[in-house]
C-alpha cells in the first residue's frame, strides 16, 4: 500500500482510499460519472469518497475492488478506517473478539453491542451523539456491525449475554426498531453456541447497574476485561481485577432468569411492541 506523509492527513486510511480511488479512476480514464454508471452508485456518494469526506459502504468498496481488480483494497482500508473511528478502548474489545473462544457480556441498560441490529444501532449512535453528521453515524453503526462477522467463523465463539431489563424496556428507535430487535434476540439465541439471559427488576439491586463488561476468553485460557460506562472504558488484564470482574459476572448471572424464562420475558416484550406497532 503506497503511503505519501506529506501531512498527517494523507496517512489516514481514510485519506489514503480517497487517493487511491481517484487515482485509478484517472488512470483507466474515467470521469466520477462514468465510474458512477459502472459501479452503481451515484457519482455525488465517489466524489465525496475520493474527498475523504465520507467512507464507502461495504457493498461499494467490495464493487471498486471487483471493478479495478484490486485484490480487497478498498475493503481493507476500509476496515482500517472504521477501526480508527472507534475510541481506544472500543478497538481493543473488536480486536479481542475476534481471537477469543469466548465471550461473556453484561450490559445494564441496553442491547449488547454483537446482538443489535443496524436499526437498533443507528437509532442509538445518532441520539448518543447529537449534531453528528449523519455519515458519522452511518461508520459507527457499520463498524459495529461488522463486528457481529465472529457468529460467521468456522468456529464462532461461545457467546453468553446477560442483559438487564431495562435493555428491552427501553425503546431504542421506536416500537417498530424494538420489534426487529427482539426478534433477532430470538433468532441469536436459536444458535447452539449462544446463551441469553435476562436479568429481571425484580432482583432491584446487582454489582453491575453502573456500566456495561466484557470478558473475553482465549483459547490458551487467558482471559481479559472490559468496563464501560458513560463515554469512558478501560481494558483490565491484572489476573487480580479479572477475577473481581469475574465475581461480579457470574453474581449477576446467579441473579438472571434461566434461558427458558428469559426468552419467555423477552417474547412478552416482543408482544408489546408488537401491539404497539398496531395501534
Amino acid at each position: 500500500m503506497e503511503l505519501n506523509n506529506e501531512d498527517d492527513d494523507r496517512a489516514t486510511p481514510r485519506s489514503v482510499l480517497g487517493r487511491r480511488l481517484r487515482r485509478l479512476r484517472e488512470t483507466a480514464g474515467l470521469s466520477q460519472r462514468a465510474l458512477a454508471d459502472k459501479v452503481g452508485y451515484p457519482h455525488t456518494y465517489l466524489s465525496r469518497v475520493e474527498r475523504g469526506e465520507q467512507l464507502p459502504s461495504e457493498a461499494l468498496a467490495e464493487a471498486l475492488d471487483a471493478h479495478f481488480a484490486t485484490d480487497g483494497l478498498f475493503v481493507e482500508l476500509l476496515s482500517m478506517a472504521q477501526d480508527l473511528s472507534i475510541p481506544d478502548y472500543g478497538r481493543a474489545v473488536l480486536h479481542g473478539e475476534a481471537k477469543a473462544a469466548r465471550i461473556q457480556v453484561f450490559e445494564s441498560s441496553l442491547i449488547p453491542g454483537l446482538l443489535q441490529t443496524d436499526d437498533y444501532a443507528h437509532a442509538l449512535i445518532r441520539k448518543s451523539l447529537p449534531g453528528e453528521h449523519e455519515e458519522r453515524v452511518n461508520e459507527l453503526a457499520a463498524a459495529r456491525m461488522r463486528r457481529k462477522r465472529v457468529f460467521d467463523k468456522a468456529e464462532p465463539p461461545f457467546y453468553w449475554a446477560i442483559m438487564d431489563e431495562a435493555g428491552l424496556r427501553r425503546p431504542v428507535g421506536g416500537a417498530k426498531c424494538m420489534t426487529g430487535q427482539i426478534h433477532h434476540i430470538l433468532t441469536m439465541a436459536r444458535l447452539p453456541h449462544t446463551s441469553i439471559q435476562i436479568l429481571p427488576f425484580r432482583e432491584g439491586e446487582h454489582p453491575l447497574l453502573a456500566g456495561s463488561l466484557t470478558l473475553l476468553t482465549l483459547r490458551n485460557g487467558t482471559t481479559t476485561g472490559y468496563a464501560e460506562s458513560f463515554a469512558s472504558g478501560e481494558s483490565v488484564e491484572s489476573p487480580r481485577r479479572v477475577l473481581q470482574l469475574t465475581q461480579r459476572f457470574d453474581i449477576a448471572r446467579s441473579m438472571a432468569l434461566p434461558e427458558s424464562g428469559s426468552l419467555d420475558l423477552i417474547r412478552s416484550y416482543l408482544r408489546d411492541y408488537e401491539d404497539e406497532e398496531d395501534s
